[in-house]
């Protein structure tokens, strides 16, 4: 698990040396362990790449790579005009010497590799590669990821079991390469500009860059403030794109025009003819196997235990490989929370579980107050603030930190095995057309149809927003299932459903469960989405995920076959209670305590002054939360974040520029040309 950071230049020019380090300082949470930076120049006249490396200063003991800056290597550094910068901040999981140094590279260093991530069958492949007398120099599966490249180029993706972002420099075929892993558990951003691209981790890190202009997108911005989501390859900053789960970017390092991307892989939903017991026998073999593969580290291993079925069986099956395994929970303070709300603390749940398993438990228990305080850190990791609130996710990875350098989550036990069963009515449409014009209009989280032109400014948002958003809809789903001729039109739109909910709320949850893991410097691994275990889910009979016939009106239902799997591992009562969500008691905190902070941010002059939305109408959503009207906390989480990303990343002063004087005015610090090893 680290960060990543790279920018190619077709005039080499024109890129500073320092842009890479930038990128990668903005990022320095993600990888504390290490850091590495490569500039590479094509030298006409010996028709040769040089190649040079450089590392931090406090590194440079450890990698044997000469500092970043000072003496020589900072006067060869700015006289190298660079057309390819990779930068990396290296998170130490596996193999912790500085043999896992990135960037990495082959034997004749034609191919170098940057990787953000974890390939669960990393040791099987390398097996596999050793037998055709393929030499490792580390234990690392980033190593693997190389030597698989050199075997089979861009087909190895075919091979990859595990949660990657990964950037490949093939100075062969001279081409870049960004890739992504098929459920986008890991984020790789990238921004193109008129001198060439960029692309890191995290926004921030292209931010840093000094190319991409701080400007809001605004066709981005309905997204958001629509779906508490973003549908489409676009960010809340303009220009600025995300590479889709499943995807790769194929870069030509001397054409511009040549950018090709590819979806190597999509969501395909079969159906098994396997019957419910072996399908339930199956999926239990499979997620044994799958929790089994997520253990390997060299650093200590924990769990999230929510008190739910999904992060409970992966304790279950942890504790039998893990003689002293820790575990980790995030409870709410109830104290004058009212209504439903009053259920939302899962800590006696938690403790029955780690009483029984016998863990060493950690709990943290979040108050009214923890929101605000934690806020404007929060948001600051956070840049690219997707569906829910999260900070009791943050709040929880900082608990976990303290004791772990991995944690196990359950995310992704509801969308694949069909755990939402209020969203599931929809299924009962007279037809496909019928339920997307449904299920579309559901999705509109935070501003319905009929608002959007009160809460939004129309100078400054000129959109036809129904027409844009429902094209993003269609586009989304125009590689759903729609007419499977073995399935009933009922369980046709519930794969249909199952589809979206992956595609969108899904890869929503994991960004920002990236983010606010990495921000404590710690990795979030998610069994079930596992590749094997993914394909197993989506290959099952809708109906043995959930009922249509009783699809929204039984709360108890979905995963009904994840429910019969894990019997094996939970007691009884865990397996049948009904799904909870992680969420903190905020329409009654955003009433009460939490009320005075709220104002002060959203009413605060220089947030009414902001150009986007119409202040008056939002003053009448706090209005309507605030006398208990309506239940507005999602709206008011995401006005909370949009207001604290824009004084982090809008307001702030630009950093230098990442381009060298132009026309010829190149600014050196030194005129020498390090010599060619």
């Amino acid at each position: 698990m680290c960060g990543i950071a790279g920018a190619l230049f077709y005039n080499p020019q024109t890129g500073r040396p320092e842009i890479i380090k930038n990128m990668c300082d903005a990022m320095a949470h993600r990888g504390p362990d290490d850091a590495g930076y490569l500039y590479g120049e094509f030298n006409g006249k010996d028709d040769r790449w040089r190649i040079s490396e450089f590392t931090d200063v406090e590194f440079a003991h450890k990698n044997h790579r000469p500092a970043w800056s000072g003496g020589d290597a900072g006067k060869a550094l700015a006289s190298i005009p660079c057309r390819v910068m990779l930068g990396h901040r290296r998170l130490a999981i596996l193999d912790l010497s500085a043999d896992g140094h990135q960037p990495m590279t082959n034997e004749n260093r034609t191919l170098w590799l940057l990787h953000n991530g974890e390939i669960y069958n990393h040791q099987t492949l390398r097996a596999l590669l050793e037998e055709k007398e393929i030499v490792f120099r580390s234990h690392t599966d980033t190593e693997v990821i190389l030597r698989l490249w050199d075997e089979y180029g861009i087909d190895c993706l075919k091979h990859l079991k595990g949660m990657y972002a990964f950037s490949v420099l093939d100075l062969k075929q001279q081409k870049l390469f960004l890739v992504r892993d098929r459920f986008g558990i890991k984020p790789l951003y990238y921004f193109r500009h008129p001198h060439g691209i960029v692309f890191a981790s995290e926004i921030k890190g292209i931010l840093a860059s000094g190319l991409a202009e701080r400007k809001i997108d605004e066709a981005s911005l309905a997204e958001y403030f629509t779906f508490q989501n973003i549908f489409s390859d676009g960010t809340l900053f303009q220009g600025i794109k995300m590479l889709m789960p499943g995807e790769y970017l194929e870069i030509d390092l001397w054409d511009p025009s040549n950018v090709r991307k590819v979806a190597y892989w999509k969501p395909h939903f079969s159906v098994s003819d396997l019957s419910f017991k072996k399908t339930s026998s199956r999926l239990g073999e499979v997620f044994e196997d799958t929790v089994r593969r997520h253990l390997v580290s060299d650093v200590e291993v924990g769990s999230f235990l929510s008190g739910g079925m999904d992060s409970g069986a992966i304790v279950a099956v942890m504790r039998g490989m893990i003689p002293h395994l820790s575990t980790f929970t995030v409870g709410f303070d109830l104290t004058h929370v009212t209504g439903i709300e009053q259920g939302f603390d899962e800590r006696d749940q938690s403790e029955v579980l780690a009483n029984l398993f016998q863990t060493e438990h950690y709990e943290a228990v979040l108050h009214s107050g923890d929101m605000p305080r934690a806020m404007e850190r929060l948001t600051w990791f956070l840049d690219d603030p997707r569906v829910g609130m999260c900070h009791p996710n943050w709040y929880a990875s900082k608990l976990a930190s303290r004791f772990v350098k991995v944690c196990l989550s359950g995310t992704g036990g509801d969308e694949l095995f069909g755990g939402y069963p209020w969203r599931y009515g929809f299924a009962n449409a007279p037809s496909v057309e019928a339920f997307d014009q449904q299920y579309f209009l559901y999705w509109h989280r935070l501003i319905g149809p009929s608002e959007f032109t009160k809460f939004f400014n129309a100078d400054a948002v000129k959109i036809d927003h129904q027409s844009m958003l429902w094209e993003q809809y269609c586009r989304i789903m125009a590689d759903a299932p729609r007419e499977n001729e073995s399935l009933d039109l009922a369980s046709n739109l519930l794969n249909r459903a199952f589809y979206f909910e992956l595609k969108t709320f899904l890869h929503g949850l994991l960004i920002v469960e990236d983010r606010m893991s990495m921000a404590h410097s710690m990795e979030t691994r998610v069994p079930f989405l596992d590749d094997t275990l993914g394909e197993l889910a989506l290959a099952m009979k809708p109906n043995y995920k959930v009922k249509p016939d009783r699809a929204q009106h039984d709360l108890k239902g979905g995963k009904t076959i994840l429910r019969s799997a894990m019997k094996h591992y939970l007691p009884a009562k865990f397996v049948r209670q009904k799904k909870k969500g992680f969420s903190p008691p905020d329409e009654n905190w955003y009433r009460g305590p939490s009320m005075e902070y709220i104002k002060e941010i959203l009413l605060d002059p220089k947030t009414r002054a902001r150009p986007f939305l119409n202040s008056r109408f939002v003053e009448e959503k706090l209005h309507e939360h605030f006398t208990g009207r309506q239940n507005n906390r999602l709206l008011i989480w995401s006005l909370l974040c949009f207001e604290w990303l824009q004084r982090h990343f809008i307001d702030e002063k630009m950093p230098a520029s990442g381009l060298r004087g132009l026309n010829g005015k190149v600014a050196l610090l030194s005129t020498e040309t390090p010599k060619q090893e």
